[in-house]
């Protein structure tokens, strides 16, 4: 009978033994796990933070490039501006100076009519000289249509821009640097000096 007892507690004994040996077991599994997790968790943080610094760094390159096309986009634009400007005023230039070379060449026809109007006229000669009066104003005309306008000069202050001194003289009724006889007719076309007066400047 006693022996019976000692054998039931002996296990009893054994199976607690057991169960304590289980818990260990289990509680040994459990920290494992929770230390898996852990790493688990932190690997995830560590994965996140590198995709999103790849991801922030993959934006910036994107809005660098953005901001440098779109400064290169402002820049042809700009150039694109100029280059209309300048045409346009290359085109309005020729506009209003195409009629400069033959207008070149008609002065000195101009010059020719008017040393012939100089000529003292007779009964025999005013008919001729009424033809050629007649054509020299139709000239006239035609260049003023075109924007050719003499220059005035006697009287005038002396500007080396638009008058060609030939000939200096002492004349004591006329102010210093002052044209006081002209030579040969200057012309402007519109607004620009085609060809200078030749003159007389007083000292």
């Amino acid at each position: 009978m006693a022996d019976q007892k000692e054998e039931h507690n002996v296990d009893e004994e054994q199976n607690q033994q057991q169960k304590d040996a289980d818990v260990h077991e289990e509680t040994i599994t459990e920290v494992m796990d929770a230390d898996d997790q852990v790493e688990t968790e932190e690997g995830d943080t560590e994965t996140k933070a590198e995709n999103s610094s790849s991801l922030q760094a993959q934006l910036d390159k994107e809005k660098q490039e953005k901001e440098e096309m779109h400064q290169q986009v402002l820049r042809v634009q700009a150039e694109f501006d100029n280059f209309k400007k300048r045409t346009q005023k290359e085109k309005e230039a020729n506009q209003k100076y195409k009629a400069e070379e033959m207008v070149q060449d008609l002065l000195p026809v101009m010059d020719n009519f008017e040393r012939a109007l100089q000529v003292d006229v007779n009964e025999e000669t005013k008919s001729f000289a009424d033809g050629i009066t007649m054509v020299y104003r139709q000239l006239k005309e035609a260049l003023a249509k075109h924007g050719v306008e003499e220059m005035e000069t006697v009287g005038k202050s002396f500007d080396p821009n638009i008058h060609h001194a030939v000939m200096q003289v002492e004349d004591d009724e006329a102010e210093s640097e002052t044209v006081v006889e002209e030579m040969q007719k200057g012309y402007y076309l519109k607004d620009r000096v085609i060809r200078p007066a030749m003159v007389k400047v007083n000292k």
